[in-house]
């Protein structure tokens, strides 16, 4: 290519719009993600780039202070929100970059540091009553927060397991999906898909503990293989929305102070810690990505944990 063609190429490139890039990435992403992915780059695209980048062309974009885009986006936002936009932004310049051959010095954008909170677990007096409520209401949703509180179950993952999913013969639990609200492609109706887990570790197998599987051998012959556990139907599911709504409705008829879904899981691995379970297997159990995922989120010992260790020395 003659250098005049190569100039005249590059200055075509500069007139790029933001939203053309943003459309011509999609594309790409379309047959290489999950659909509940795509939806959320959608999603993440048309709420917060699109509003200030979307009629920007590449020469704007080169010129751009993306850190000042962020500093404002941290003001309303959790990091983690911001944190994921940022991923996504410079995913797309990186598609930008090596399509029309431009740089846009993507190692200098500061993406902020997460803020990690600390992990909040049920005492074992409101695990107890918890516990003990559920087991007496015995409804399917109250049975749920039981499953979760021995296996750490995350909540899509509970609002997709159906009984063909639990092995009593081998006392184990199969979790291969999770269910979700998501937003279609189109960014702005939402549907529930049932997709596979986050990660290739979450898909796994839960052992049974012999007090989960006493309370799940009485039910397990009223339902077929096909029903969701949570229904007892093999069309009707529960959402995670609608579950954190049961969720919070069980926690004040037990008087127990509002609590994340979240925590019946935090609780589970916290336990699992305190009788002594290796963080690689608690790591698999919960189907996290790494074990250091585990070690920083759970391996905060108690005040009394440490003092009984340091007594026998």
């Amino acid at each position: 290519m003659r250098l005049l063609e190569k100039v005249k190429l590059n200055l075509e490139n500069r007139k790029v719009k933001f939203s053309d890039i943003t459309e011509q990435w999609l594309e790409q992403k379309e047959n290489e993600i999950k659909q509940s992915t795509y939806a959320n780059y959608k999603y993440l695209i048309e709420k917060y780039l699109n509003p200030q980048l979307e009629m920007l062309s590449i020469k704007d974009l080169l010129r751009y202070n993306y850190n000042q885009f962020i500093k404002e986006l941290t003001k309303n936002l959790s990091s983690k929100t911001v944190k994921d936009i940022c991923t996504v932004l410079k995913s797309i310049l990186k598609f930008a970059e090596k399509k029309y051959k431009c740089n846009f010095n993507i190692e200098e954008m500061r993406t902020p540091k997460l803020n990690i909170e600390n992990v909040k677990t049920l005492s074992n007096r409101e695990k107890n009553k918890l516990e003990k409520y559920c087991l007496k209401s015995q409804t399917l949703r109250n049975i749920g927060i039981v499953v979760c509180l021995y296996t750490g179950l995350r909540i899509g993952e509970i609002c997709a397991i159906k009984w063909k999913n639990i092995d009593l013969e081998k006392k184990e639990i199969y979790v291969k999906s999770t269910l979700q609200r998501s937003y279609e492609k189109n960014g702005e109706k939402t549907k529930i898909i049932i997709d596979s887990p986050k990660t290739k570790k979450s898909i796994r197998s839960i052992p049974i503990s012999n007090k989960l599987y006493l309370i799940l051998r009485d039910l397990k012959s009223k339902y077929n293989e096909e029903d969701f556990l949570l229904t007892g139907n093999n069309i009707k599911v529960i959402e995670p929305r609608n579950y954190r709504y049961d969720f919070q409705k069980t926690l004040k008829e037990c008087k127990i102070k509002p609590y994340k879904f979240h925590v019946l899981r935090h609780t589970f691995a916290t336990d699992c810690i305190n009788v002594g379970m290796d963080i690689k297997s608690l790591s698999e159990i919960l189907g996290h990505s790494n074990v250091n995922i585990t070690l920083n989120r759970y391996v905060h010992s108690s005040y009394k944990l440490k003092k009984k260790y340091l007594e026998r020395l």
